[in-house]
Order: C-alpha cells, then sequence, then structure tokens
C-alpha cells in the first residue's frame, strides 16, 4: 500500500496507527498493540472487524457498474466531481488525502485523482467485490473493506477531500475525519434522473425529499457552501439500459423476467436523463 495512504489509517479495534509488515507476499498492517488486518491478493485491506451488518453491492451489480461506466455514460458526473475538487483543494499541498467512502469501483476517485496529481486515495466500501474493483482503479489509490456507518479505519482531521457518490452519508464520521479546512462532496440524483425509466420498468423513484434528507445527514456537522446539478441525455441500447438496472438500488428489487419483457418493448436507442445533484460543503 501507499506509505501516504497507510499513515492516515487506524486501527479500526483500538484506534491506534497502523504499519504495513511483511517484505513479501502475504502483507499486512498491525498496530502497536498487535491487531492485524491481511491485505488481499487483489489489493485492498480488509478493516472490517467482526461481521458487518449487510455485505454491500454483489459481484453481479459491480460486474454491470464495471462495464457501465466504462462506457463513459457516467463520465460527465466524474468530471464534474474532478472539477469540485480540483477548485477546492491548494495544489501546493504535499499528498493530501482524498476519500471515497462507498466508492464501488473507485472510478469517480480515479477521475479526482487524476485532476489532483498531489494527492493519494484510499476507496472505502463495505463490498468485496467494490474493493477488488477499486484496489485496481488508479496508481495513487488504495482500497479498504470498510463499513461507512461505523467508526472509519482513519485518524481524525486527516482527510482533505471526502466523496460521497450515491451512498451512505456519516455525518459525524465525514466530519471527524476532515480536516478543518477540507472539503465534502457528495452526489445525489436528481428528480429528473433516470426518469424515463421508472414508471416504463418499475424502477425505485428518487426520493422527492432527497435534498432534504442529505441535509439532515449533516446537520451540525457540515454547512452547505455551493452546489451544480449535472445534466445529459443517454443514449442507451437496451443492453446498456439492463446493465443501468442492475448496477444500482434497483437490481435488489427487479424481477428479471418482467424485466426482460419491458425491455423488449422499448424502442432503440433509449432515450435517458443523466441528472446528479453535487453539493459542496465544509465542517463547521
Amino acid at each position: 500500500m501507499n506509505a501516504d495512504v497507510v499513515t492516515h489509517l487506524r486501527c479500526p479495534v483500538c484506534a491506534e496507527p497502523l504499519a504495513e509488515v511483511g517484505a513479501a507476499p502475504p502483507r499486512s498492517l498491525r498496530c502497536p498493540r498487535g491487531h492485524t488486518f491481511d491485505l488481499a491478493r487483489q489489493g485492498y485491506v480488509n478493516l472490517l472487524t467482526g461481521r458487518a451488518p449487510h455485505t454491500g453491492d454483489t459481484a453481479e451489480m459491480i460486474a454491470a457498474r464495471t462495464d457501465f461506466l466504462a462506457a463513459g455514460h457516467y463520465d460527465p458526473v466524474s468530471a464534474a466531481l474532478a472539477d469540485a475538487a480540483a477548485q477546492a483543494l491548494p495544489r501546493d499541498a504535499y499528498a493530501p488525502l482524498v476519500v471515497d467512502a462507498g466508492a464501488g469501483t473507485g472510478r469517480h476517485l480515479a477521475a479526482v485523482l487524476d485532476a489532483l496529481p498531489q494527492a493519494v486515495g484510499l476507496a472505502l466500501d463495505v463490498s468485496k467485490p467494490a474493493s477488488r474493483r477499486a484496489a485496481r482503479a488508479h496508481p495513487r489509490a488504495d482500497a479498504a473493506l470498510a463499513d461507512t456507518w461505523a467508526r472509519l479505519p482513519l485518524a481524525d482531521g486527516t482527510t482533505a477531500l471526502l466523496l460521497n457518490v450515491f451512498a451512505p452519508r456519516n455525518g459525524a464520521e465525514f466530519h471527524r475525519v476532515l480536516r478543518a479546512d477540507g472539503v465534502l462532496l457528495v452526489a445525489t440524483p436528481a428528480a429528473a434522473h433516470l426518469a424515463e425509466l421508472v414508471e416504463t420498468l418499475g424502477l425505485l423513484r428518487v426520493d422527492p425529499e432527497k435534498e432534504e434528507r442529505v441535509a439532515q445527514s449533516l446537520a451540525g456537522h457540515f454547512a452547505a457552501v455551493g452546489a451544480t446539478t449535472v445534466s445529459a441525455r443517454l443514449a442507451l441500447s437496451r443492453s446498456e439500459v439492463r446493465t443501468l438496472v442492475g448496477m444500482g438500488p434497483s437490481a435488489w428489487h427487479t424481477d428479471v423476467d418482467r424485466l426482460g419483457e419491458r425491455l423488449t418493448a422499448l424502442p432503440e436507442p433509449v432515450e435517458v436523463t443523466l441528472a446528479v445533484r453535487i453539493g459542496c460543503y465544509r465542517p463547521r
């Protein structure tokens, strides 16, 4: 693992610093009290303690997300995050830490790191398939299996930029790990996001009170300092629509056979709206 990342990590059991041990595989991270966490051969470290309350996205969902994002459909979101990050961080800072909480495949984190050549990155996700992908997302990014609802395996005030893209928000922990001059970027679906598919395919609707719920999850810890909405029109094949459904939360609730029937009735290309709100927050 990158030494500039490891220096920010803390033991999830006792919160002591972690250090890499072992000159050759299998390598591990160990704290002064002897708690040891093995580095998987796929490149990520498992910093979960005990049994996680949920396992996150499945291998099938991560494979679908990898394929869909690789086609560039959500590149406008990645670009907007990268632009916001470049504006937020000082260019002369040495190896600032960028953390993506609920990173998925790490594609958005990779775009941000491309815009910040001096930064290092850490992808946190509770899903093993996601962590395997994220560990290979960028040369300056590492990945750790971690429950973002629990205490994050990071030192206090150590993160310069925290990304939260379509993922749960832990306001208290985000505030604890961010530097006083740090920035939190939160990406959430706007009301029009994938609206054409909601009725047609029976997908989950965007919560009409989504913005208020985000504000409540961060209340007392962060102040909003700006927001932008990324909008684009996507022209997708039926196969790409199936992949899009399979990579998101609707995958947990969609009947595969019924989805196939509904997809067959759609004309190609399928016109779909991309609409994502990116909020920028500073610690209070």
